[in-house]
């Protein structure tokens, strides 16, 4: 019972209340129809009911009478018994069938609130500006959306405001560290500055590149958090290509294989996807003989796909979801001094994959290293 769908339980409910109620009718009417003809029964000897004036017939026709009454009451009975459930199975039926309908229509405005909600829930952060705005009268399921739509705008302003104060914090430490780049630069540059001075200003100006890269990726990131608007056509494949062409001598051999892999979205955030994936695979690797091998395609399901798998340490599948969060990666609690990156290069690929109506899928490669694959939607005919 607790599997059936609230339509189907309402359903029982009605058809379960009309029948056990024609069944009583039903019992009633038999009692009723019992009493009376009973009551119309050869007490002793003399037939009741006969009509004023006339004789009662002889005893042989007494008998004959009992028995054409006996016969009727036996018939009228079985009659209502037969004819009578017919009738209630049939109507039963007919309200069961009626009872499906009216649940469903009663039910219509929750399935609507549902499908709003599994909206929402498929397009995180991105969907909350949608609201339900159920019409008609005033009841409690009205108020039901209506309260789902308070919270979904209180979400929603909610968001928009940490995302405003990221970019704002953001813009506003980069005007001091750009002017604290400048003045180590100034300082360091004079060829009278003793080797002490010119090692503690490349010390700090390595200090300030990294918080500058901090900052650049918090922007990156309040940036991709939202939904891409301004689609145009894009061939993963030409970013692969780009990407891996600019890549400097590492530590780690990179290789491609991009075929076609046509999707819609932000060129620019797409290339710092792509990037962002082969540089974690490069800096995350053996420490010599390794290597990056970079691929996207379309996929029979409509869609295309971008992967990049490298060798490296050996990453337990428990900690996949962690190295998606910013300032996480594998081993330390927290991205520690003197490592380099920001510890936000794989949140921002989900970010920028979910932007673009995409999903990222990390799985742990036999040997060390990871496979990261990035779905997003397959460009349409006419883009």
């Amino acid at each position: 019972m607790n599997r059936l769908t609230i339509r189907a339980r309402l359903t029982l409910v009605y058809g379960g209340l009309f029948l056990l109620a024609g069944l009583l009718l039903l019992g009633v009417t038999y009692v009723l129809l019992y009493q009376r003809l009973s009551g119309n029964a050869i007490i002793s000897g003399t037939v009741s009911g006969l009509p004023p004036g006339v004789a009662a017939p002889p005893p042989d026709g007494q008998l004959f009478v009992r028995q054409i009454r006996d016969d009727i009451t036996t018939d009228t009975r079985q009659t209502l018994i037969v004819q009578g459930g017919i009738a209630l199975a049939v109507i039963a039926a007919a309200a069961t069938a009626f009872g499906w309908l009216i649940a469903g229509r009663l039910l219509q405005p929750l399935h609507q609130v549902t499908a709003t909600a599994r909206r929402i829930a498929n397009a995180p952060d991105r969907g909350l500006h949608e609201r339900i705005a159920l019409p008609g009268p005033h009841d409690e399921v009205k108020e039901l959306a209506d309260t789902f739509d308070l919270m979904l705008a209180r979400l929603d302003h909610a968001f928009d405001g940490q995302r405003r104060f990221i970019a704002n914090a953001s813009h506003e430490l980069r005007t001091p560290l750009t002017l604290n780049r400048t003045l180590l630069e100034v300082a360091v540059d004079p060829e009278d500055a003793s080797p002490e001075l010119r090692q503690l200003g490349r010390t700090l100006l390595a200090v300030n590149a990294r918080h500058e890269q901090l900052i650049d990726g918090l922007l990156l990131l309040a940036r991709s958090e939202r939904e891409v608007t301004d689609r145009s056509f894009v061939d993963l494949a030409d970013i692969v290509e780009h990407v891996t062409a600019q890549l400097p001598p590492g530590k780690a051999a990179v290789d491609s294989a991009p075929q076609e892999a046509p999707t819609t979205g932000n060129a620019v955030l797409l290339e710092r996807l792509v990037h962002n994936l082969v540089e974690n695979g490069v800096r995350h690797n053996l420490p010599d003989g390794g290597w990056v091998h970079v691929s996207c395609g379309t996929r029979p399901d409509g869609t295309v796909a971008l992967t990049v798998s490298n060798t490296g340490p050996v990453v337990p599948r428990y900690e996949i979801p962690r190295l998606f969060e910013p300032f996480r990666r594998l081993g330390p609690e927290r991205v520690a001094a003197g490592v380099p990156g920001a510890g936000l290069g794989l949140s921002i690929v989900g970010a920028v994959a979910r932007a673009h109506g995409g999903r990222v899928r990390a799985e742990p490669r036999d040997g060390g290293g990871l496979v990261v694959t990035v779905i997003l939607p397959i460009a349409p005919p006419d883009s």
